[in-house]
């Protein structure tokens, strides 16, 4: 049924403004962004449909908002318009993040790691290494995606890492790789590259205050664990 054929309270903008966005299911708020269906698929259909599970749809909003716009593309209905939408909402989320990161000491919001990095890293495709950089107070000064590899490996040099700590004037570090096999177990050469940074960067009085593994839906911390 078309939006506008539903009574005025069950319509989504007219349910939001009424009670509050936390009263709408997620298709709705979906449906809210999209605006707009395409011929024979209402909105709110189409936004059912991309928040079904694989491969129909991307599993959930979490799923969604991880897609990239070329994950996008293949979902029809969804022009180049919406696609830019549903991006956009993804990058907010990130640069939200980041600002509560730079604002306060990252372990006081340890969850909000976790998500800031899985908006950055879930999604890949392929291997990723990254590092938070923070100051003396343990607040973001920057991230940075240093190396990348395969699905199964990556390469990655004590000696840049200590470089790009030493440019950013940082007083400690958080590591970071994705898992695009889907599991967020650390391997033993995770742990054994874990323990050769910390040594490297000891050197330059630089700490490593954790390790955070991410994949698609799931996070996994190494200082959580006791592995740092």
């Amino acid at each position: 049924m078309p939006l506008k054929d539903l009574p005025a309270e069950a319509q989504p903008r007219e349910k939001l403004l009424a009670r509050g966005a936390g009263a709408l299911s997620d298709a709705e708020l979906l449906a809210l962004l999209l605006r707009t269906g395409m011929a024979g698929k209402g909105v709110l259909q189409l936004a059912a449909e991309l928040l079904a599970q694989p491969p129909a749809g991307f599993g959930g909003i979490s799923g969604l908002l991880h897609a990239g716009a070329d994950d996008l593309k293949r979902i029809k209905g969804l022009g180049p318009a919406k696609r830019a939408e549903l991006v956009a909402v993804l990058e907010l989320a990130r640069r939200a993040l980041a600002e509560q990161l730079r604002e306060r000491e990252v372990f006081g919001t340890p969850d909000a790691v976790k998500h800031y990095l899985a908006l950055h890293l879930a999604a890949k495709g392929h291997e990723v290494f990254a590092v938070l950089f923070l100051d003396a107070q343990n607040r973001l000064l920057a991230m940075e995606e240093l190396f990348r590899g395969t699905l199964t490996q990556t390469s990655v040099y004590p000696r840049e890492v200590v470089l790009r700590a030493l440019h950013h004037h940082a007083a400690a570090v958080v590591l970071a790789h994705n898992h695009p096999s889907g599991t967020v177990q650390p391997s033993r050469a995770d742990e054994a590259l874990t323990q050769t940074l910390k040594a490297a960067l000891a050197l330059v009085d630089v700490r490593v205050l954790d390790h955070v593994i991410v994949a698609p839906g799931q996070a996994l911390s190494m200082a959580e664990r006791g592995l740092i």
